[in-house]
């Protein structure tokens, strides 16, 4: 993580500790401050299937991942402001929800009373924190986002705040599946709410990727969503385990139709739970 850092990028830690904390058989939720990782059980019945969209994004070469960073961090200091908070120092979601002490519905409401829905500009943010330009650069903006001038604090909080809570919810649905009628189709729709979320909210996938999405949907897919940081790179799609061949037929004919056979095989493929990196002795 700290690696990324160098090269000018706030990423966050999730690929490299399911690297190390996966285990076969199981998936995972992995939490952090301090890092923890929980069993989640994956119903019967269900395939997770990965598919490339062929479209690459270089985080270091654009400011697009910085400012989503940067605008979840803004949002999260106007709303420590307005409650009073040391704001700061508190420049993360989950430390503002800790602080505040609601649950993540609450937050999704304090986000809605708090923030407007149109682009914050510089200046104004500015006077809602009684802040110069130059200590706001300082403080809360990154070296590659000092020349953005307007900010989508509402959606990027929005999206964050609810994605947590569809995690939540899937994790539940997922410890109660064989007790729940239908869990797969529900944890379809939480997949769905995700990519929809990621689109509209968090503005992270593109084009392609939503092409792609909707044509795994199409293909039988219970639900479907980007993965990753986004901008290109993967969809992962929940098949039913007796329809996987056709799923994967079906997108093959409609996405890789001009693509090769080892193309294909190295893009499209169905996955189970592996265990992590490892050292033997």
């Amino acid at each position: 993580m700290r690696c990324e850092r160098y090269i000018g990028t706030q990423g966050g830690g999730m690929d490299q500790s399911i690297s190390f904390l996966a285990q076969a058989g199981t998936a995972k939720l992995i939490e952090f401050n301090p890092i923890k990782a929980t069993d989640v059980q994956l119903p019967d019945g269900a395939v997770f299937v990965v598919s490339n969209s062929r479209v690459e994004m270089q985080k270091a070469a654009t400011s697009h991942f910085n400012i989503r960073v940067v605008e979840c961090r803004l949002s999260c200091q106007i709303i420590a402001k307005s409650k009073g908070l040391d704001w700061m120092n508190i420049k993360k979601l989950g430390d503002l929800q800790t602080a505040l002490g609601v649950s993540l519905e609450g937050m999704l409401t304090i986000v809605k009373d708090v923030l407007h829905e149109k682009p914050y500009t510089k200046e104004e943010i500015c006077q809602i924190l009684n802040s110069t330009e130059d200590d706001l650069n300082q403080n809360s903006l990154s070296q590659n986002t000092i020349q953005v001038q307007s900010f989508k604090l509402y959606q990027r909080a929005t999206h964050v705040f609810g994605e947590a809570n569809r995690v939540q919810k899937f994790k539940s649905i997922c410890d109660g599946a064989r007790n729940t009628e239908g869990a797969d189709v529900k944890l379809g729709q939480l997949m769905n709410d995700s990519h929809i979320s990621c689109r509209d909210m968090y503005e992270c996938s593109c084009t392609d990727l939503d092409r792609l999405v909707d044509l795994c949907r199409q293909s039988g897919a219970l639900g479907s969503r980007l993965t990753g940081a986004g901008w290109g790179g993967c969809a992962v799609s929940m098949v039913p385990s007796n329809k996987v061949t056709d799923f994967i037929n079906n997108v093959t004919a409609k996405y890789y139709c001009n693509e090769s056979v080892a193309t294909v095989n190295e893009s499209l493929f169905a996955t189970a739970p592996g265990s992590g990196a490892a050292i033997y002795i």
